[in-house]
């Protein structure tokens, strides 16, 4: 009984996050981050000020809900990947099946990159996880947090998305990335000469 009283509570707190999040981006979207304020989002979501604050700690984090979710699916790739299967391509995949259908005319994302507080706060964001893969990479190879071989991947992994997006096949693009990554520009760069060889050459 107790068993189900918490999963119960646990779904009722997982549906109010839900709500003020949808709240908060519909808001934020149609009206301007910044002409909006808390209490309206806590108005339209049915919920008090205080709860708000319960499950969100800034304005900002409101259309970040995800972010422990990320963070945790980040630090699992790693950690859960298939018995031999290298780091560089567990985080490969994940980044590949996580990071490449967003959309750069999501409604999201054209907020985000839209507001100047929304952009500070992803990059915060992002610089946490990025020392937070560092320091899961370091434990499942183990080099020191502090190694530029496992800083330098954990920044990478996180940076590439923005980069993929441009293309046409962001999917594609991700996994060009990382190739380029695994075998250095001498490789990738004699590879893609032989595909599209010079009018020199």
């Amino acid at each position: 009984m107790a068993e189900m009283t918490t999963g119960r509570r646990e779904r009722k707190k997982a549906q109010t996050r839900q709500a003020l999040a949808d709240a908060a981006v519909r808001l934020f979207t149609e009206h301007g981050f910044d002409n909006v304020g808390v209490r309206e989002v806590a108005e339209a979501a049915d919920v008090s000020l205080s709860t708000l604050f319960k499950h969100f700690p800034s304005k900002e984090a409101l259309v970040f809900d995800l972010d422990e979710d990320v963070e945790s699916a980040l630090v699992a790739a790693v950690r859960d990947r298939d018995p031999g299967q290298p780091v560089l391509h567990a985080l490969r995949d994940h980044m590949v099946h996580t990071r490449t259908a967003v959309r750069t005319d999501d409604p999201t994302f054209v907020l985000v990159e839209s507001t100047p507080a929304l952009r500070d706060y992803a990059r915060r964001m992002w610089s946490r996880h990025e020392n937070t893969l560092a320091a899961t990479l370091a434990e499942a190879t183990g080099l020191t947090p502090e190694d530029p071989a496992v800083t330098g991947l954990a920044r990478f992994a996180l940076e590439a998305p923005s980069l993929a997006r441009a293309s046409e096949d962001p999917a594609r693009a991700m996994r060009d990335l990382f190739a380029l990554l695994e075998h250095g520009w001498a490789t990738t760069l004699l590879a893609r000469q032989e595909v599209h060889p010079s009018r020199d050459g």
